[in-house]
């Protein structure tokens, strides 16, 4: 989730809020959805991706230790979702401060009032959904970028919704410098500026849904959005009290919707800060009810 304090910096702190780069070199093997790194050991792993994506070991070896962390605490469900964890660069999603803590449990500031999401509950939240290739996937909050370059290892369907305009437009600024470099899976994720609250009409329907803000209730446009049979993660519940639920929307033979609900924490309060919402082109209140 891309936690986000309801009252944003100044304009001149945001401005100098940049992020890194810092896998320079361009990736030495075109991407390709059938490839995948060894998942034998971490010299094996470290090895692959330095001759096949061009990227630091000691970043390598830092993804390696969170990696084998995830998978012991189950936030990893398939095959699929370890290869795209260990395909996705944090480093290059959070900022220069805090590239010594890139792939630490915790949140990470980011700039804008925002901060990056903790590896475990990205991990979490992304194998709910249960993201098949060629599904398509509407993010909800698009913030450092992180969340959407894994969704991208999944899929080539990403659509990704940011209501802070200046980061809207910093992070796509980031999957174009990527693509430039040679990470070509960031051309599925199309994003824009908008109050995630109504989904992405034109693109709808949607597969799979994931929201990374909290609300007391669950969107009915996003609803509207998300196919029969698909599904969506979304935190619900009051203020700084939300379960993290997994909502799978059925639809019967007569036409019917039901809405199935279930927590994916098993009852634990995550905390969430509020779904903001825009009032023109101004972030004002929130859309809880």
């Amino acid at each position: 989730m891309e936690r986000r304090r309801f009252l944003l910096c100044s304009a001149a702190a945001l401005a100098g809020a940049a992020f890194p780069s810092v896998a320079r070199a361009n990736v030495p093997t075109a991407y390709s959805f059938d490839i995948a790194p060894p998942m034998d050991s971490g010299d094996s792993f470290i090895k692959w991706m330095q001759a096949n994506r061009g990227e630091n070991p000691k970043f390598l070896a830092q993804r390696w230790t969170r990696f084998q962390v995830l998978r012991v605490n189950k936030d990893l469900w398939d095959e699929r979702n370890m290869r795209a964890f260990l395909f996705t660069p944090r480093e290059e999603f959070v900022l220069p401060r805090n590239l010594g803590r890139t792939y630490d449990h915790a949140f990470l500031d980011i700039g804008f009032g925002v901060t990056i999401s903790g590896p475990h509950v990205v991990g979490r939240m992304t194998s709910t959904i249960d993201v098949k290739f060629g599904e398509k996937v509407l993010e909800i909050g698009t913030g450092s970028g992180y969340q959407s370059a894994y969704l991208a290892n999944l899929t080539d369907k990403v659509w990704s919704i940011e209501i802070i305009k200046p980061l809207a437009e910093r992070t796509r600024g980031v999957y174009d410098a990527l693509i430039a470099r040679g990470y070509t899976e960031y051309k599925g994720i199309t994003s824009k500026h908008a109050d995630g609250y109504y989904g992405w009409e034109e693109a709808a329907p949607f597969d799979k849904i994931i929201v990374t803000c909290g609300i007391d209730h669950i969107p009915p446009p996003l609803l509207q959005q998300l196919k029969p049979g698909g599904t969506m993660v979304i935190p619900v519940g009051p203020p700084g009290a939300q379960r993290l639920l997994k909502v799978v929307k059925e639809q019967a033979a007569d036409g019917t919707v039901n809405v199935a609900r279930s927590d994916i924490y098993r009852g634990k309060i995550v905390p969430f800060v509020a779904f903001t919402k825009l009032e023109g082109d101004v972030i004002k209140g929130t859309h809880n009810k």
